[in-house]
């Protein structure tokens, strides 16, 4: 059966609503703590993060209350970055790591992202089985009283210091615009990058429990332009709320997506000799252009499903030290197990210093195919090969792209949304495909 709880990235939802009221979310500390117990691991504690929105400390709070009734001590974090959590899970002997965090959506959403001790994200069976369980617990669920606000006890100090040591140059003589999205990097961030070595030029760094990615971050990047364009910065980076990832911006103003970072820390890896079988691995959004581009290398690029759990599946399958999203989650396996925004936008700017080149100069060579995405919203999931008129629509914008270009229709993994992205040589060939496939999805899901 289907997972009803977690999708792609962990439990989503509004914070205080199932799957995020407190009775459910006890009811996951629970099932967690017994997992954990099950596995000879209940001895030792569990680490708890969050973001910056209002709703973190009360979902840690029942979190850790749920963990306490299997006898799983809980040790607190405070506000720090998702791939902060999965670094010090792994390297200081916890159980397992839990982020609190909803990515890149509002203040009125929030989210549970799981880690097992290893760091890495649960495999997809492990969190069936912890479903499975929070359905057992919750008709029995006694009724959750106020609970105590967890304090900070875990500081993110070996984390950072090891991001500073995977860097292979400083960043000296680099000036950098920061957006912080207002989320986990809004202290972080520029710390780090000045002890990097970079003037820091730091914006929407002051969180207040609701203005976290509002109008700023990595999904509103008019900001960091302006800002990268008055300033005369040579770079800007913007991460989303928790930071597992980012976006740039050249000094041009030209945008840098994670597919066009991909390019750039792909060729440095070949040309060091750092790209064991030449593979690097995406996901079936990434555009055909970096396909072709990595092609040109001799670097094949392999594609998996949307998400960063499912592209470092695959790394670890190939042993590929490279991989990622075109939305700006970069996963560099030698020294991460999870996308890290901070550690992405270091590496591109190190690489900038070590070869001598702009940003704009790096970026080159990547030619972006036009690529269009339409997201319906829909009452309900149905499989679209149960959608006879979805389907007859997505076979003929195939047969008119003519391989020359790709169609590409699935239901997102954390929203009620079905997602149609076209892509081409041609924008008014795309812009037909798409609107062709948008009325039959609407004319069958209403």
């Amino acid at each position: 059966m289907a997972k009803q709880l977690f999708g792609t990235d962990g439990i989503r939802g509004v914070a205080g609503t199932s799957p995020l009221d407190p009775a459910t979310v006890t009811a996951l500390g629970i099932a967690l703590g017994d997992d954990l117990q099950r596995r000879n691991l209940g001895d030792k504690p569990v680490l708890v993060g969050m973001d910056t929105r209002e709703s973190g400390p009360a979902i840690a709070a029942q979190l850790a209350a749920g963990l306490a009734r299997t006898g799983v001590r809980t040790e607190f974090a405070g506000v720090i970055t998702t791939p902060g959590v999965a670094y010090i899970t792994r390297t200081e002997g916890y159980a397992a790591g839990v982020m609190i965090s909803a990515s890149h959506n509002p203040f009125q959403d929030n989210g549970i992202k799981v880690f097992a001790q290893t760091g890495y994200k649960l495999p997809d069976d492990e969190e069936h089985e912890i479903e499975e369980e929070i359905f057992r617990i919750l008709p029995e669920l006694e009724t959750i009283t106020q609970l105590a606000i967890l304090e900070q006890t875990v500081t993110p100090d070996g984390y950072l210091f090891s991001l500073l040591r995977a860097l292979p140059a400083k960043l000296t003589g680099i000036k950098v615009v920061l957006d912080c999205g207002n989320g986990s990097a809004s202290s972080l961030a520029p710390a780090l990058f000045e002890a990097a070595g970079a003037e820091v030029i730091a914006i929407s760094n002051s969180p207040d429990g609701r203005n976290i990615n509002l109008n700023c971050g990595a999904l509103h990047l008019e900001a960091v332009r302006a800002k990268v364009l008055e300033t005369g910065a040579d770079a800007g980076v913007a991460f989303d709320g928790d930071a597992d990832r980012c976006m740039m911006v050249a000094g041009s103003g030209k945008l840098v997506d994670g597919d066009t970072i991909l390019l750039i820390a792909g060729r440095l890896l070949q040309k060091n000799g750092h790209l064991p079988g030449n593979i690097v691995v995406s996901t079936v959004m990434s555009n055909l252009g970096l396909e072709k581009a990595l092609g040109e290398l001799g670097i094949t690029m392999l594609r998996t499903a949307v998400g960063d759990k499912y592209v470092l599946e695959e790394m670890i399958r190939r042993n590929a030290p490279l991989g990622g999203e075109q939305s700006g989650h970069i996963i560099f396996s030698e020294h991460a197990t999870t996308g890290d925004g901070m550690l992405t936008g270091l590496s591109v700017l190190a690489a900038c210093v070590s070869e001598g080149k702009s940003l704009d100069e790096l970026a080159a060579g990547l030619t972006v195919y036009p690529q269009l995405l339409r997201n319906i919203r829909v009452p309900r999931r149905v499989p679209l090969a149960e959608l006879p008129g979805v389907s007859a629509a997505i076979a003929a914008g195939d047969r008119d792209m003519a391989g020359s270009g790709r169609v590409l229709v699935r239901y997102s993994g954390t929203e009620p949304l079905l997602r149609v992205m076209v892509e081409g040589a041609e924008q008014q060939q795309i812009e037909t495909v798409a609107d062709n496939i948008v009325a039959a999805i609407r004319a069958e899901l209403g």
